[in-house]
């Protein structure tokens, strides 16, 4: 006779319960009786074997869907092993999994509920652990809605029945060791909602998953799979300002670099990414790379920004420790990597994170405060602790398994503002009747004063759109505490002016002269990002007005111009060799181009000018306020000229720059300069090694007694057509 009533043996049967271990394993039923339950539908007997006994024991069938019991006379508990045998012969054994007893802490749940396990990625998901002198893996899922929470994978048949999770408290996350599992295995998580429903999906904290289009979720320990070498970087990192450091970022897509078109066109790995893209940025003087998502997505469209998996490396490139390797060769070579990292939204996957156990847990159910329209994604919900606590932690995650130098954080405008691309009633005002969203403003802040608390010297970077108040300004002052922010305005206003015909650029010099207004309001970095060369509005190359010469000799000088400018800089690949298509995620740059002079020389004049930005601290030391920089002349709009100067702490450190937006070479130009003394040309985006017409001048110019423009000396030089110039003061 069974010795649970009818009621609970339902809930066993029927996969219905939240604490199968009230129910399942070992009980005391008497004083001196226990009695071992299992639950196995796919066995059709069940042998119990332990230390106690000389021989194996046969649990006995109490229903005909698969529950076994037996009773013992003892009054100790003691361990034991079952053996199944199955409907078709074959045999498996295992630790009864509901015969331990929770893995997770009180305080991990505590630490989680309130919002600061700032590591809650050790122990959430599933990992491999030795449980009570047993190895298996654990899992764990936060599902706080759920009527039950199953794992299922090959080693159950995909059976939710078998492996039910227990509910820990009232921490909503739900919970199982199973002993024997190991890494490799296949795994999802199935979900009973209230409603009655069943869901299957993927596990959020997954370290690794299935190459899309599956997406099932993969056991998997990063621990020792990789040892790292790059000791001196992250030594000199943590005691590095970068906002004092030169800083020319060169932005990568992994899946569209480069592929193999003889193979399928198929990716390049991580690791021959860390022999060909390592290579190619050290050669070329960049001091940092942007990746833009490595998480797991399913789709490659997406570019990465519709994550599924952010705890998992991407497979689409290899594994974990493959990235940890790239990354590594990066740090050897004198490269900083900074990481593209959306905490923004999400989408709607059936296997991802939306409406996760049936109810909105990781996103706002109203759809006016929850989902994006415009992207046909969810919005995460900020306010809620477990959701801060996931995104944070896996900020926290890529800094510290991944020895990231900086995080980029995409779209933070659609963060901050309720009404973010909306109609008047299409958002919910917070509670003072405003637009910010105050619950997504306290969450940056957060992980802002968190990541740097943790990692001195890495950098968090903002896509911010909007002239927000304070982007980049300290938390305790207010501010969002980012280090940098993109200077979207700059970009906007810089790339209508120059893909204007140079006839018609004198009527739009503002759009050069207008940013300087508020340039020093934020540390800005300058873009010209993926965001630029798609959806129709052409490649850096094809911007450029004019014939073929004319249209490399405006690009170039632009380049210069935007180095010379204040703020750090990055560009995306493909723009500093002229590709002529815009970027298509499937597909390979054009490497061939090189084949060409124009493409090549190009490329040339980019690898000498992230050299000579290097070297010149005037460019890049005093980067986020006024004493780095001063005007010469703004005003000539009529030719279409520019000339400022950039200053380092030195006062003998200083750079003029001078840029020629018209196709018209000015000869006998005459710039005002402060000091006397030899002025070396340093930079000319005309030479002839740069596949342009080689007018110049001659290497430099003697200052002399003539004042001008305010200045006591002046400097009387050639500009040459469609062209940028620096030149360094020597003493």
């Amino acid at each position: 006779m069974a010795t649970l009533n009818e009621y609970e043996m339902n809930l066993v049967l029927n996969a219905q319960t939240k604490d199968p271990a009230y129910l399942l394993g070992m009980h005391q039923l008497a004083q001196d009786k226990v009695v071992v339950r299992a639950f196995e539908p796919h066995a059709e007997k069940i042998f119990l074997k332990s230390d106690q006994f000389e021989e194996e024991i046969e649990l006995e069938l109490v229903h005909g869907d698969g529950l076994f019991e037996k009773v013992f006379q003892t009054k100790e508990f003691f361990d034991y092993k079952l053996k199944y045998r199955g409907y078709h012969g074959g045999e498996w054994e295992r630790r009864d999994p509901y015969s331990f007893i929770p893995y997770l802490s009180d305080y991990d749940l505590y630490l989680f509920s309130e919002g600061n396990h700032h590591r809650v990625y050790e122990k959430m998901g599933a990992h491999i652990v030795t449980h009570q002198g047993v190895e298996g893996t654990v899992f764990t899922v936060w599902a706080p809605e759920a009527e039950r929470v199953s794992v299922i994978g090959n080693f159950n048949s995909w059976d939710g029945r078998v492996h039910q999770m227990r509910l820990l408290g009232h921490s909503g996350v739900w919970e199982i060791f199973i002993p024997s599992i190991g890494e490799g295995e296949v795994y999802r998580f199935e979900i009973l909602t209230k409603e009655g429903y069943t869901l299957i999906k993927s596990d959020p904290y997954a370290f690794y998953s299935e190459l899309r289009p599956a997406n099932a979720s993969i056991v998997y320990d990063y621990n020792g799979k990789y040892e790292w070498e790059d000791d001196k970087w992250m030594e000199k990192r943590a005691k590095t300002s970068w906002l004092e450091r030169p800083m020319s970022v060169y932005e990568v897509n992994l899946g569209s670099w480069a592929r193999v078109p003889e193979e399928e066109n198929r990716f390049l790995s991580y690791r021959e990414l860390a022999d060909k893209l390592v290579e190619y940025v050290k050669k070329h003087n960049y001091t940092h790379v942007e990746l833009m998502p490595v998480a797991e997505h399913p789709l490659d469209e997406s570019w990465g920004y519709q994550v599924t998996g952010y705890f998992a490396v991407t497979s689409r490139f290899g594994k974990p420790e493959d990235l940890m390797y790239l990354i590594d060769q990066f740090h050897k070579n004198d490269i900083g990597v900074i990481l593209d990292w959306v905490p923004g939204h999400f989408p709607k996957d059936a296997h991802g994170l939306g409406r996760f156990d049936g109810s909105a847990v990781y996103e706002h159910l109203d759809p006016r405060l929850g989902e994006h329209q415009d992207w046909g994604t969810y919005i995460f919900n900020y306010g809620r602790n477990e959701v801060k606590n996931f995104l944070i932690s896996n900020a926290l995650y890529w800094l510290d398994k991944f020895h990231i130098d900086g995080l980029r954080v995409d779209a933070v405008a659609s963060m901050i503002y309720l009404d973010y691309s909306r109609e008047g009633d299409q958002w919910v005002p917070n509670k003072y009747g405003g637009r910010e969203n105050l619950e997504a403003i306290e969450f940056l802040q957060y992980f802002n004063s968190i990541s740097h608390e943790y990692y001195p010297g890495i950098l968090t970077i903002a896509e911010e759109s909007t002239a927000f108040e304070g982007v980049s300004r300290p938390t305790y002052l207010g501010g969002l505490g980012f280090s940098m922010k993109w200077n979207m305005g700059w970009m906007n206003d810089a790339l209508e002016y120059i893909e204007k015909d140079p006839i018609y650029r004198k009527y739009h010099h503002n759009n050069l002269t207008f940013p300087l207004v508020y340039a020093f309001n934020e540390n800005f970095m300058l873009v010209l990002s993926h965001d630029e060369v798609v959806h129709g509005k052409g490649s850096m190359i094809n911007k450029m007005p004019g014939d073929y010469w004319q249209k490399f000799a405006n690009l170039r000088a632009f380049y210069a111009y935007m180095y010379a400018h204040p703020g750090k800089n990055l560009t995306f690949m493909g723009g500093e060799f002229g590709q002529w298509k815009e970027w298509n995620a499937t597909q390979s740059l054009d490497w061939n181009l090189l084949d060409f002079e124009a493409h090549q020389k190009l490329l040339d004049f980019m690898t000498d000018l992230n050299g000579i930005y290097q070297e010149q601290e005037a460019l890049w030391e005093i980067d986020f306020n006024y004493d780095g920089f001063e005007w010469i002349d703004c005003h000539d709009a009529d030719n279409s000229i520019l000339s400022f100067m950039r200053k380092a702490k030195n006062p003998d450190e200083f750079i003029i720059a001078v840029f020629n937006f018209t196709p018209i070479e000015r000869n006998n130009y005459r710039i005002g300069v402060p000091r006397e003394g030899y002025y070396e040309e340093i930079l000319n985006s005309n030479a002839g090694k740069y596949w342009g017409s080689n007018s110049g001048n001659m290497g430099g110019a003697w200052s002399e007694a003539h004042p001008w423009q305010n200045r006591g000396y002046s400097i009387n030089i050639t500009l040459p057509p469609l062209s940028g110039l620096y030149f360094k003061y020597k003493r």
